[in-house]
């Protein structure tokens, strides 16, 4: 072999195996490329090299409050140590643990703007990255870093937060579980207040009510100079019993004196006592009842003060056991968070799933081929 025809042929050698590679490309579907190659690729880069580790603290609580105490003896051994679930402060937590005020609590110093905008984070995932750095758009962008998951059953919720430090999450988190004890509490206390509050004011009304009762029975008592009008009557109608029986046998002396000793100079006496009697019983039973300074006129003002006076006490009575009953019933309405578990500072980042987010991406990329490559199969039947 000459040298010319071996140069020949190893300049024809490489250009073979280029057209056998582009051959090899051209077999290679546009679709599939698109769907499967393209995808994967920018997968393997994004989990493999770009995607930052995200560290996941969680923290688990239950909203509780004391039972009533009129459940019965069964139900409270089958309530389990007196302690209930408060259902309407829990749902109360996982309100405000997904929304804006939560984050605006929480978002005071900057600590999460701060966590989630740091610039070694890849600005994909970064807050302000591919989206903008308005509060409401932190919020948004929040919403998918912080979870709140309530179980009814239980009545246990399970607070869980991701960033992109562990120090961040548990910070995150434990603020979080902090603002939300301080919403609890602020429920309770409001609820505690107001109860009483209108006890109390009920309670301050009655003693009004009663007080001027009872000042408007003094000052009649003192106009009048009569402490009790039926008192008075029950003495003076002993009195004038009396004074009838002394009348009564005044006239027997009298009668008896003028029938056996007609000159007897007590006669003239008798008489006057007589008279005097009369009087003084006309003059009392007056007094008692009979004109408008009598002591029944009188008893119709003091029954009508006395009545309002004995309603009004009656009235401050039933307020002030309402009251009680208020401060007992605020007292067993009163809320707390119980931490199950504290948030925990993450030994190691959970997530991204790399293996699987490329494997993921690879088998969605290959339906997705094969969805359009039977479609297009299909089209192209129909054309012929």
């Amino acid at each position: 072999m000459s040298s010319d025809e071996f140069s020949a042929r190893a300049s024809e050698a490489p250009q073979t195996k280029k057209d056998t590679v582009f051959k090899k490309l051209k077999l290679v579907s546009p679709i599939f490329l698109a769907t499967v190659v393209v995808p994967t690729l920018i997968a393997v880069l994004y989990f493999g090299f770009l995607a930052n580790d995200i560290y996941v603290s969680e923290s688990r609580f239950v909203v509780r409050s004391p039972s009533k105490s009129n459940i019965s003896p069964l139900g409270a051994v089958l309530s389990g140590g007196g302690l209930t679930g408060a259902s309407e402060e829990s749902s109360a937590v996982t309100e405000y643990l997904e929304s804006p005020a939560a984050l605006a609590d929480a978002d005071g110093d900057g600590l999460i703007r701060k966590a989630y905008s740091a610039p070694e984070i890849f600005w994909f995932d970064r807050f302000g990255g591919i989206s903008g750095s308005t509060r409401e758009q932190l919020f948004q962008y929040f919403l998918t870093k912080a979870t709140v998951v309530h179980e009814p059953t239980t009545q246990v919720t399970r607070l869980t937060v991701r960033a992109y430090s562990a120090k961040d999450a548990q910070r995150i988190n434990s603020r979080l579980l902090q603002n939300s004890e301080a919403l609890v509490n602020r429920l309770s206390e409001r609820a505690r207040t107001d109860s009483i509050r209108v006890a109390q004011g009920e309670v301050d009304a009655a003693k009004a009510v009663a007080r001027e009762a009872a000042v408007a029975l003094a000052r009649y008592r003192n106009r009048e100079g009569i402490i009790d009008p039926e008192k008075e009557a029950e003495v003076r109608l002993q009195m004038i019993s009396k004074l009838q029986d002394e009348l009564i046998a005044a006239r027997t002396q009298l009668q008896q004196m003028q029938t056996y000793t007609p000159q007897a100079s007590q006669i003239p006496f008798l008489r006057t006592q007589i008279q005097s009697l009369q009087g003084e019983i006309d003059e009392q039973t007056a007094g008692v009842a009979g004109g408008s300074r009598s002591l029944s006129a009188a008893a119709v003002q003091y029954q009508q003060l006395l009545l309002d006076s004995e309603l009004s006490q009656k009235q401050l009575a039933a307020e002030l056991v309402s009251l009680r009953d208020a401060q007992g019933e605020a007292r067993r309405k009163r809320a707390y968070v119980e931490r199950i578990s504290e948030p925990n500072a993450p030994d190691y980042a959970v997530e991204p799933r790399r293996a699987r987010g490329i494997v993921a991406t690879f088998i969605l990329g290959l339906l997705a081929w094969g969805v359009l490559s039977t479609l297009m199969v299909g089209i192209r039947e129909h054309r012929d």
